[in-house]
């Protein structure tokens, strides 16, 4: 299975940026209101410039205090992102978010993002496979 089976599922492809000089604190309220994990930072809405999670802005709290809401995303930010394409395969994806331990990677096509998938996407994927072989498999010693 490849990452576009994961994007045509899922209902939009949208993704939802901010600019390397938004606050903490607004990209967290971005956060909240979508439910989201992540927001990818973009000063033009197309190029992913960096990402932030909720991780970043839970490790920035600890450390400093809420000192750190006022501060722009870009300081908090990880710069050097982990992509994939469309055509990478579900296993690869999953692999290297477990190797970096993160959840979120942009999909860039022509060094344009087309999307942004998840862990949990891409274990859904896997157990949607998963369950398509075993059925498959049952149907075959079943004789059907």
């Amino acid at each position: 299975m490849l990452v576009h089976h994961i994007l045509q599922s899922k209902s939009s492809d949208a993704v939802i940026t901010v600019k390397p000089g938004t606050s903490v604190s607004d990209a967290a309220k971005i956060l909240a209101k979508h439910k989201f994990g992540s927001v990818v930072v973009s000063k033009d809405g197309s190029t992913a410039d960096g990402i932030l999670s909720e991780r970043d802005i839970v490790r920035e709290l600890a450390s400093r205090g809420a000192g750190c809401l006022e501060d722009p995303v870009e300081a908090y930010m990880t710069k050097k992102l982990v992509t994939c394409t469309r055509q990478d395969s579900v296993e690869s994806v999953l692999q290297n978010m477990s190797d970096g331990r993160f959840r979120h990677m942009p999909v860039i096509e022509d060094g344009k993002m087309v999307g942004l998938i998840t862990q949990g996407d891409v274990v859904k994927a896997r157990l949607s496979k998963v369950s398509m072989e075993k059925d498959a498999l049952q149907g075959m010693i079943m004789g059907r």
